[in-house]
């Protein structure tokens, strides 16, 4: 198939580098030039593991750049709008979705051939259906379910782990206004071989991702609400408190031949430092007020949030236990990016500790493999020494600080033995062993 698509972010461009790999002819449209001439050069505008590697690849062969998205919807079966959808506190903008549909139904009118439109990005449940549709017929004077489809297909993608969970996907949600538009939708995924596939509505199809998201995060909570439990008490350790949880065989179940299996789903279920990026945080807040205005209280979703955002603060008071006045003291972070694999800093639990530590005066280094240059712009008004490598941040400080699971922080303890007087080590992600080090902090602990 042909496959236009509009947006070249994080979702877009993954989607439409993947749909390549697969086979199909794919046209990704943004409006900056700059970006466009980076992509065909085969330079990915963002990192994600092995979208590099994948866009060599498939650049100039089944894929290509441009600033025309109109050349690009004409000339193409499919359309995927996979533009952002920042969320302002009360409800998420989809000024760029409305953009793009008035642009995709005015290129409409010149196509004779049916068309599939296909929302993408992370909607509330009833824009596909109420803002997209409306346009497009509106712009393209045809109307939905005849000269052209409408449809909705939430991704499911772990920043890090994008092109994995794209190329070897769990579920296909096709969300479609009618079978056509559904059949479509699902012809484009029949490369996918052996997948589960949910044939549903677009506002179903919406809710998917949003209760997909909001179950994670609640999990996440739970698991960080029981872990300062289990610190205020004392002489309890959350991680083995979860590790007792984990082994009901609901959640790990046992085969017939003994073995037991360990789901994915169990790693947000411990305790940490809290969730960040551009999903969790912006979708559980986006489902708590579109639920408010339809006059449905989110309770549970209002405590996840309050959970989460008290708890980079958790890393501060551990902090205090040891150095309780931090004016000119040597202070080390490890990790700034919300998760490991990614440089996305959005809503990274690392931002208000580091906020915090510099307004009281603590002197400041950070290593990040990949998040430096992000860090930078985030941080740019704090004096923060960049470090090459997790040996040369941690020379000479008093305290170390643990914000992303990023591996080769793993190498600390060595890094730290045998020192005569060694730092103490706030593990916001429970990554070390509790022995490991001399002095050491950690979450539910």
């Amino acid at each position: 198939m042909k496959i236009a698509v509009a947006g070249t972010g994080y979702v877009g461009l993954v989607s439409g580098v993947c749909l390549a790999a697969k086979g199909h002819e794919v046209v990704c449209v943004d409006l900056d030039q700059a970006k466009v001439d980076k992509i065909n050069r085969g330079e990915p505008p963002i990192y994600e593991e092995g979208l590099e590697d994948l866009l060599k690849a498939n650049i100039g062969e089944r894929l290509r750049a441009t600033t025309d998205l109109y050349e690009a919807v004409v000339n193409s079966d499919v359309s995927l709008i996979a533009v952002g959808t920042p969320f302002d506190g009360s409800s998420i903008d989809v000024s760029y979705i409305r953009q793009v549909s008035r642009e995709i139904g005015a290129a409409l009118r010149d196509r004779d051939e049916y068309h599939m439109v296909v929302v993408k990005s992370t909607v509330v449940p009833g824009t596909t259906d109420e803002v997209v549709l409306p346009i497009l017929e509106s712009e393209s004077n045809k109307k939905a379910g005849v000269q052209f489809g409408v449809g909705m297909n939430p991704e499911f993608l772990r920043e890090g782990d994008a092109i994995s969970d794209f190329m070897n996907p769990d579920r296909i949600v096709v969300g479609g206004i009618d079978d056509k538009a559904r059949d479509t939708l699902a012809e484009m995924y029949a490369p996918f071989e052996g997948v589960d596939v949910l044939r549903t509505n677009p506002k179903t199809a919406e809710m998917i991702k949003y209760a997909s998201n909001s179950l994670l995060a609640t999990l996440i909570s739970f698991s960080n609400e029981i872990g300062n439990l289990c610190a205020s008490i004392g002489n309890i350790d959350a991680m083995e408190v979860m590790r007792g949880v984990h082994l009901d065989k609901r959640f790990s179940p046992i085969l017939a031949d003994g073995t037991r299996v360990h789901p994915a789903s169990n790693s947000y279920l411990e305790a940490g430092c809290g969730f960040g990026g551009s999903c969790f945080p912006k979708d559980v807040k986006a489902l708590i007020s579109h639920g408010q205005k339809h006059g449905s209280e989110m309770t549970l979703l209002d405590s996840v949030i309050a959970v989460n955002e008290k708890q980079p603060a958790k890393m501060l008071q551990m902090l205090d236990k040891h150095i309780p006045l931090r004016k000119g003291v040597k202070v080390a972070i490890l990790g700034l990016a919300f998760k490991p694999g990614t440089d996305d800093m959005r809503e990274s639990p690392a931002i208000p500790v580091v906020n915090a530590l510099s307004q009281e005066g603590a002197v400041l280094s950070a290593y990040d493999p990949i998040a430096s240059e992000e860090a930078k712009h985030e941080f740019k008004d704090i004096e923060l020494n960049y470090c090459d490598s997790v040996a040369e941040a941690v020379v000479g400080v008093e305290a170390i600080l643990i914000m992303t699971r990023w591996d080769d922080i793993a190498a600390l303890p060595a890094l730290l033995d045998g020192m005569e007087n060694p730092p103490v080590v706030i593990d916001g992600r429970r990554m070390l062993g509790k022995d490991s080090v001399a002095r050491y902090e950690g979450i539910g602990l």
